[in-house]
């Protein structure tokens, strides 16, 4: 008796392969995709997008975290603007990764405004809902709803930015008058945390390489509202393990962590000599 073949799963999502990858290699991320009559998860511990877009209280409670965080572990008082620059941070460096991983890993663009996002940041959790996104031509997922379809690598490229833009303009417009930093700033920001995020990510994957060229091309340092480009430059002086030269870059903005402790700045802020970069990375190679 012959038995029937096997079909394949249906093909549902868009970006499942490439999530999955990034909580192989980063597990200290999970994102869990809602289905579209499913609500966004609000309440212990979760925060929506839309929330911290809004400021008030929602905001408040969230950056009171980042405020204890600083009290507990520096014994200091941050001041505000300090705060709500790192709670940005910890909500930003997150959310990019759900636009870049899947454009980096299989070319394709999830839209994401803040009502289909909510961040559970003690447990590491993000949940998305896609209802849109963009695609090469002759991709499989172009037979999905929500699908659209752009001609060329470029055309992609800017898909990405601009559902970055849009899901930032929103968060931005919360933590903004928090942050005390003029529009530049706040997207210069933005652009850095774009940028680290992949370039950290795609080290995990074994892909840096290919992940700083590919971040040359998506942030050239023209393309608005974002402020400032990728910038990758070799350090001088700083050698990996096979004798290729290390890469850095200078921030576009300063998360003010100076502030705390001068000594101790962030290995890419400009503040941070490249001697002292070299320097760090022989410590810790």
């Amino acid at each position: 008796m012959a038995l029937p073949a096997l079909l394949p799963a249906p093909f549902t999502s868009p970006v499942a392969a490439s999530y999955a990858r990034l909580g192989e290699v980063f597990p200290s991320l999970r994102i869990e995709e809602l289905g579209s009559h499913e609500q966004t998860p609000r309440g212990a511990g979760w925060v929506g997008a839309d929330e911290l877009a809004a400021g008030g209280a929602t905001l408040d409670a969230f950056l009171a975290w980042d405020n204890a965080q600083v009290l507990r572990d520096y014994g200091q008082q941050a001041r505000p603007d300090v705060v709500a620059s790192f709670g940005l941070h910890r909500y930003a460096w997150p959310a990019c990764l759900l636009v870049t991983v899947p454009w980096f890993l299989h070319r394709r663009v999830p839209r994401l405004p803040a009502r289909n996002v909510s961040f559970q940041r003690a447990l590491g959790r993000m949940a998305v809902r896609i209802e849109e996104f963009a695609c090469l031509p002759g991709d499989p997922a172009a037979e999905l709803p929500g699908a659209r379809v752009v001609p060329d690598e470029e055309a992609l490229r800017a898909e990405a930015r601009a559902a970055l833009a849009e899901h930032f303009e929103e968060v931005l417009a919360g933590f903004g008058p928090r942050m005390r930093r003029g529009k530049r700033a706040l997207w210069g920001m933005a652009t850095d945390e774009i940028v680290e995020g992949l370039w950290y990510i795609s080290a995990l994957l074994g892909e840096e390489e290919r992940g700083m060229a590919e971040l040359e091309l998506l942030m050239p340092g023209t393309a608005k509202p974002y402020a400032g480009a990728a910038g990758f430059r070799e350090l001088p002086g700083a050698e990996a393990p096979d004798g290729t030269p290390r890469a850095t870059r200078d921030r576009a903005t300063c998360c003010f962590f100076y502030t705390l402790r001068p000594e101790d700045t962030c290995l890419t802020c400009p503040r941070t000599c490249d001697a002292e970069r070299v320097r760090r990375l022989a410590a810790t190679a």
